[in-house]
């Protein structure tokens, strides 16, 4: 689906190729927006930065985060060259963005090599089913920190 030109999502896909072409990362990239205003801007680093969480998206929320100090980005909307991968969609729905606008698909992304299905399919499946091992060790003390967040008057919702 292709609607009129939009200068948000031109920058995000003007990022995708800078990045790519600057050999940070892959071909993606991602414009964050408040007021009318590109407030934040990122690029797949992961290359560049040895960072597998260096993905367009979370740059970008990592730099609006800096630029409004807040870790949410309420009135914001977030402009993305792709369809955000599974990480990526979970930090965008902790930073709270009022928005997502995407250009390629998941689909286009694993047509050229960035396949997430196998991540989607694994969040279905039982912990032992999993792939990746993983195994719960000690809980009790773990709680230990729960409990004493949960007591907490001070504390800042998140």
């Amino acid at each position: 689906m292709t609607l009129s030109p939009n200068p948000f999502m031109q920058e995000a896909i003007t990022m995708s190729l800078r990045g790519m072409r600057s050999s940070l990362g892959g071909p993606f990239g991602a414009v964050i927006v408040k007021n009318g205003q590109i407030i934040a801007k990122g690029c797949n680093q992961v290359i560049a930065t040895n960072d597998p969480t260096a993905h367009a998206e979370v740059v970008a929320i990592r730099e609006a985060s800096k630029v409004l100090n807040s870790f949410q980005l309420t009135g914001c909307e977030l402009y993305t060259s792709c369809e955000p991968c599974p990480m990526c969609l979970g930090a965008i729905y902790w930073a709270r963005p009022d928005r997502v606008y995407y250009a390629n698909t998941k689909a286009d992304a694993a047509e050229i090599g960035f396949d997430d299905q196998f991540i989607y399919d694994e969040l279905e499946l039982p912990h032992e089913q999993r792939q990746l091992p993983m195994t719960q060790i000690m809980r009790d003390e773990a709680l230990v920190a729960f409990q004493e967040w949960a007591d907490r008057v001070d504390r800042v919702e998140y």
